[in-house]
């Protein structure tokens, strides 16, 4: 399998990546002109690295080249602030657009698409891939719009079309301020990190389990549509923050807010659907992940 890989550099693109390596699968990742991400790529005579901005795909030199998965991950504006900035998040849904031509013109007979489950807004209740999607935020909205059209296209393009929902992944690539990443910088630094009650039902997916979900589903040949990209199991999120500081040892502090009166919506995710379209079963315990977190927010290696 020959598979083109757009957010090549980012956590998801990365585990795709190895995932792909390790299966024998070359790989044309495209990343950001001037990345300063380039070292996260194994160095593997089956990876092939095109600098192309995703604002650009239209004018890409493709050298004539064939492939047949196209994974597009790629997404910008990300922060806080640009995430409810619609300006912003337009130029994601034209991205995609240009990605599902850009796919169209290597031969590709698959277009997967990372998606979010910020689509579905909030939901009281554990989310499949066919709950009706409401998204409340800007970003949600986009996702919902990059999936439909790119879906659309692809029905024009006679290209199957897979959108995977992501969940709540982490790992040691994962952005600075994410809740593990917050708490274990804060336990290096013997302060308390400080919580909500931390009530609500939460889905933590290790990003190396991600990868395999997204690699199998470009593997398999009867995959369509939709898929949540999340673990078999929810439970509180005050469980996955005490293990988080269990594993950090007995100088992690933390310090939980009182419950509010106010219902906390968490995420719960049925991903039987995508079991049945991969056979695979996540794998990674979130006591190990967080282990191979901690060693690299503190020693900048993965265990």
């Amino acid at each position: 399998m020959r598979v083109v890989v757009t957010g090549a550099t980012s956590m998801i693109g990365v585990a795709l990546i190895n995932e792909c390596i390790a299966n024998g699968c070359e790989v044309l990742a495209i990343v950001r002109k001037g990345t300063s991400r380039l070292s996260r790529l194994q160095n593997s005579p089956l990876i092939k690295i095109k600098e192309c901005d995703f604002d650009s795909y239209d004018n890409m030199n493709i050298d004539d080249e064939y492939y047949d998965v196209f994974y597009h991950i790629a997404w910008g504006c990300t922060s806080r602030a640009e995430r409810d900035f619609p300006l912003a998040q337009e130029n994601n849904i034209r991205a995609t657009l240009s990605a599902v031509e850009l796919a169209h013109r290597l031969g590709c007979k698959k277009f997967i698409g990372a998606g979010s489950q910020a689509e579905y807004g909030l939901v009281d209740g554990v989310i499949t891939p066919d709950t009706r999607p409401e998204p409340i935020t800007t970003y949600g909205i986009a996702k919902l719009s990059a999936n439909m059209l790119s879906r659309r296209m692809c029905e024009l393009y006679k290209m199957t079309h897979i959108w995977g929902r992501i969940f709540s992944v982490y790992g040691t690539l994962d952005n600075d301020g994410t809740m593990i990443n917050y708490a274990v910088d804060q336990f290096i630094k013997e302060e308390p990190a400080i919580f909500s009650a931390a009530t609500q039902m939460w889905n933590y997916l290790n990003e190396k389990d991600a990868g395999k979900m997204f690699y199998l589903l470009g593997k398999s040949p009867a995959a369509s549509g939709i898929y949540c990209i999340a673990n078999q199991h929810s439970m509180p999120l005050r469980n996955y923050i005490t293990a988080l500081a269990q594993e950090y040892g007995n100088s992690a502090k933390c310090i939980f807010q009182p419950p509010s009166q106010e219902k906390m919506i968490g995420i719960q995710a049925d991903i039987s659907k995508t079991i049945e379209a991969t056979d695979y079963i996540p794998t990674i315990s979130f006591e190990s992940g967080v282990r191979e977190v901690i060693a690299f927010r503190k020693n900048g290696v993965i265990q």
